[in-house]
């Protein structure tokens, strides 16, 4: 990429469905009415950073890689509405904590770093299934169990058919990094 200094980037962290997930996720957009979001952008946000300047990859790189919180299993067992957004999401009835862990490791990640993102609103862990959509009927479905454990670095462009995303970096949570990994760093 040829990039000058001025150049942005409009990004955010994710939690990064499998396949399987993902496609039993399209199911739930079944009996939905709205724009539905596409196999490849289902996601769960971690941290929205909005523009931020190209020439801060490397720090929001190094910030994924430093991820120390442990994988988990999210049990996505509901269906509801932001009726404010008209968006029908999936979710867990209760958040696992390891999900609030890595979300407090990221948050405090990027506020070390100097880098401002989207946290005035209560994190509220969810998977966007619609936009621009109606309240959705009340569905009965088996839980989905998601083993999430891949954390990635979005970039997310509008495009007229929708946004389209492009994933930077990415990295298991099943690979611990360690400080000894690092010039100078102890065991």
């Amino acid at each position: 990429m040829n990039a000058t200094s001025s150049e942005t980037m409009r990004l955010f962290y994710a939690l990064w469905p499998d396949n399987p997930t993902r496609t039993t996720l399209m199911q739930l957009q079944a009996p939905l009415h709205g724009r539905m979001i596409p196999y490849e952008n289902l996601h769960l946000t971690l941290a929205f950073l909005g523009e931020q300047p190209v020439s801060r990859l490397p720090a929001l790189k190094e910030i994924l890689l430093r991820l120390n919180a442990a994988p988990g299993e999210l049990v996505l067992d509901r269906v509801s509405y932001f009726t404010r957004n008209r968006i029908v999401w999936a979710g867990a009835s209760e958040t696992p904590p390891f999900v609030l862990t890595l979300y407090r490791e990221l948050s405090e990640a990027l506020m070390n770093q100097g880098v401002a993102f989207n946290e005035q609103h209560a994190f509220k862990p969810h998977i966007t299934l619609a936009r621009d959509a109606s309240s959705p009927p009340d569905l009965a479905f088996a839980p989905i169990r998601w083993r999430a454990h891949k954390v990635a670095l979005v970039r997310s462009e509008n495009a007229p058919q929708g946004s389209r995303y492009e994933v930077l970096a990415s990295r298991s949570l099943d690979e611990k990094w360690v400080l000894k990994d690092l010039p100078g760093g102890g065991a």
